[in-house]
């Protein structure tokens, strides 16, 4: 029993590879973490921006590819979007970056979390009152003016929390480009780890990365419901064209 309790304890929690693991793992492998994560989310949004408009837009035919790109993204595991936006793009002669597999990394992450960023801007404009739009209009305001200056700004406020929550899944997410094979300096906090615990021939320093993204993650969730419940503080939002 306490040999085996001893063997389960120093294969995922060995002080001494996890002290000796942090080091690189802070230095390099966090500030990857992060800049991978915001020119992902960069990506994301600005795509989300474009898809979740064309989401409600009254015309089919611009309608139903937003649907599509969204349903697409959405359903395909995010290891195998990874594998064939990162690797296959080079491979089919779209080098956009070059051989800055960095780039195909953010791109890769980008265009997944897009559509689910779309969503979430979907049913932020869909959230902005109807009587704010009809005013709008009958200012003179065009469809196009309505939703540049009264949906948009006001429906992505209104997103903001659970836009930064999605963000932290963006930081989960990153996790899953060491399939690109990243250089030793660009390389993140997991593929860090994971050469430290195939070296070792133990977990503790893929222990030591989970100790940093929980760090990074749990405060981050608090502050968010905290903000979140701030913003809403009871307020009934209605859909667009409810009653």
């Amino acid at each position: 029993m306490l040999h085996g309790l001893h063997q389960i304890f120093s294969t995922f929690f060995d002080p001494t590879l996890i002290f000796n693991a942090m080091p690189q793992l802070l230095a390099v492998g966090l500030p990857n973490t992060l800049f991978l994560s915001v020119f992902a989310s960069a990506i994301g949004i600005t795509l989300a921006l474009l898809v979740a408009v064309g989401l409600l837009s009254e015309q089919r035919w611009v309608r139903l590819p937003c649907r599509a790109y969204v349903d697409v993204l959405r359903g395909l595991p995010h290891i195998l979007t990874v594998y064939l936006i990162g690797q296959g793009l080079p491979l089919a002669g779209l080098s956009i970056f070059g051989g800055n597999t960095y780039g195909y990394a953010a791109l890769a992450i980008g265009l997944i979390e897009s559509a689910y960023f779309a969503e979430i801007f979907r049913a932020g404009f869909q959230g902005v009152e109807r009587g704010q739009v009809e005013a709008a209009r009958s200012t003179g305001m065009t469809k196009l003016q309505t939703m540049c200056y009264i949906i948009i700004p006001q429906g992505a406020r209104r997103v903001l929390p659970p836009l930064t929550g999605q963000f932290i899944l963006v930081i989960k997410a990153t996790s899953l480009v060491f399939l690109l094979g990243l250089t030793a300096s660009q390389r993140e906090m997991f593929a860090l780890a994971q050469d430290g615990a195939i070296n070792n021939a133990n977990l503790s320093p893929l222990t030591a990365a989970g100790l940093i993204y929980l760090a990074l993650t749990i405060p981050t969730t608090y502050a968010i419901n905290a903000w979140d419940r701030r913003l809403r503080g009871g307020r009934t939002i209605r859909p667009i064209g409810s009653e």
